[in-house]
């Protein structure tokens, strides 16, 4: 009778389809840390995981583990190499979050350019005359780049065009058509279209070295916003806080950081051009609920000989035919 460990709390609907389930057995860690499941791994035939990390050692410890389902699409924590040598698919829970981030895109571009926190921050503090300081700025009008253009990018896209915002894409893997389909404009060179930029959106996955850093910043309208509701990694954060500080960026707003949760003393933390929340963009009721059950769903197809070999990310290194 295969084992699902649940490591870290999801949504309740995602556990009625483990409850729901016959021949398997299941517990859940509600807390989000690799010291928290980690000494369960050992006894998991699958494990279904957060946004923790799941390095080789544990992996390495849990002998008995046939699959891993992520509880979202990013798997940049997890140790696919490692995985793979066991031939132990990796699993992502397919297009559940790409509105939700979008709209939580579109929120922080809002909150960044009409300044919501600060003027709730104001009236809180008595002080109402905030408002005749006439230093909010609209999306109507405005240029916005997205930078990556899969699913989310494209949502956000026609999310902005709704705002009567001109959208441009840069993305060298997106074929042409499918930004011309989406009435956006296809840049190719980066620098002209930061230059042209009023909004700049993020929407890559993680890379090795942030893409944002003081070139790029240099690089971008004077008084441009940033978002950023894919990685923190994108971001040189000392660089942004430079550029915040000295005019050229109006305001960042960001929904992750490349240490989460934050130091206390975290550079951008307590920056007033600066909009936070926490890593949050994908954690609607609705999109949780979405990405519990389609998670639990894939074990459960495993285990079934029916997983979609679309949702598994090292499908070449296994052999999906294979159940237990």
């Amino acid at each position: 009778m295969p084992h699902i460990l649940v490591a870290g709390k999801i949504h309740d609907a995602g556990i009625a389809v483990l409850k729901e389930a016959r021949g398997i057995t299941f517990e859940v860690v509600p807390e989000v840390s690799l010291a928290s499941y980690a000494p369960l791994a050992p006894k998991a035939d699958a494990i279904l995981i957060r946004t923790q990390p799941l390095p080789a050692d544990v992996i390495a410890s849990a002998t008995n583990l046939k699959i891993v389902s992520r509880h979202g699409v990013g798997y940049d924590a997890v140790d696919v190499k490692a995985l793979s040598a066991r031939a132990i698919p990796l699993c992502i829970v397919g297009d559940v979050n790409s509105r939700a981030v979008a709209e939580h895109t579109l929120m922080l571009m809002l909150a960044a350019g009409r300044r919501t926190v600060a003027h709730d921050a104001a009236i809180r503090h008595g002080n109402w005359n905030e408002r005749n300081r006439f230093d909010a700025v609209e999306l109507d009008g405005k240029t916005l780049l997205v930078m990556g253009f899969g699913r989310i990018g494209q949502r956000v896209a026609q999310l902005a065009q709704a705002f009567g915002m001109s959208v441009v894409v840069h993305d060298p893997f997106i074929p042409a058509a499918i930004v011309k389909n989406a009435q956006c404009t296809l840049a190719t060179l980066l620098d002209q279209a930061l230059h042209a930029a009023d909004y700049v959106s993020l929407h890559l996955p993680a890379a090795e070295a942030p893409i944002m850093g003081e070139t790029q910043f240099a690089a971008m309208k004077p008084g441009a916003i940033l978002v950023n509701a894919a990685r923190g990694e994108l971001i040189d954060e000392r660089a942004l806080a430079k550029a915040l500080d000295s005019g050229q960026l109006r305001h960042a707003a960001l929904d992750v950081l490349s240490q989460e949760p934050p130091a206390s003393d975290h550079i951008l933390l307590k920056h007033p051009k600066v909009t936070l929340s926490p890593h949050n963009a994908g954690l609607t009721q609705e999109c949780a609920a979405r990405m519990g059950i389609a998670a639990a769903e894939n074990i459960l197809a495993y285990f079934s000989g029916t997983l979609n070999a679309a949702l598994v990310v090292n499908a070449a290194s296994c052999d999906l035919k294979q159940t237990a």
